[in-house]
């Protein structure tokens, strides 16, 4: 029966899930897509990809399965209201060797003074780079993962997991530009990030995982990273 559906209308015909809009944008059941966090190799390269605003700066965190071409989602930073410092010393806390791509529009100039943003973070110590914004392209990117099962997101990303319920179009089609800021994060990260990700420097490539190797200070999870 559920074949007779479209697959944004799937959940909502077998768990009643009320729809929103037009559908959602991302119509992959999440228990093919959330998987309880795993240990992550050194060699596997990571990126982030991140969305820069006042009111909410949101960064994803991936590592990059080059031998099966998945990408694991493995960490996320949500915070609002706080300035560059704040953000860049949690960035920075996950690896400070990792690369990052940001929004294009919020590289430009700072709402404080005018300065360009992504100078900003350069000068606290970011690698980031301008990402890619063609939308619909990114969008078409990021479900040929999902549907695919090539990208994966640790259950501990809440708030990744949050957006992701309520990423949709309204009934013109359009996307509801609310609570996004991760789902944009991960289109830049998926369309763009993948391209500079780095390993672990002077990392050797064997079977040593994240518990053998933890070059920045003690305590930090092996599974995070932080």
């Amino acid at each position: 029966m559920l074949k007779q559906f479209p697959l944004h209308e799937r959940e909502a015909r077998s768990k009643g899930i009320p729809m929103l809009g037009s559908g959602k944008i991302y119509p992959v059941s999440e228990d093919d897509i959330f998987i309880d966090p795993i240990k992550l190799p050194v060699y596997w390269p990571k990126a982030y990809g991140m969305d820069v605003g006042w009111n909410r700066t949101a960064v994803v965190w991936g590592a990059w399965d080059r031998d099966s071409d998945v990408l694991y989602i493995y960490s996320e930073h949500y915070l609002g209201q706080n300035p560059p410092q704040i953000h860049a010393h949690s960035i920075r806390a996950r690896g400070d060797y990792i690369p990052g791509v940001i929004d294009p529009a919020r590289a430009g100039s700072s709402q404080v003074d005018g300065s360009r943003l992504i100078d900003i973070y350069r000068n606290l110590g970011l690698k980031i780079r301008p990402a890619e914004n063609a939308v619909e392209a990114g969008i078409y990117n990021v479900y040929s993962r999902l549907v695919s099962g090539r990208l994966k997101v640790f259950r501990t990303c809440t708030n990744w997991a949050s957006e992701y319920r309520i990423y949709r179009r309204n009934k013109k089609g359009m996307i509801v530009k609310e609570n996004d800021h991760l789902m944009d994060a991960t289109r830049y990260l998926v369309s763009s990030g993948l391209a500079y990700a780095k390993c672990l420097p002077n990392a050797d490539d064997d079977d040593e995982d994240e518990d053998n190797v933890v070059p920045f200070r003690t305590g930090k999870s092996s599974i995070t990273g932080y």
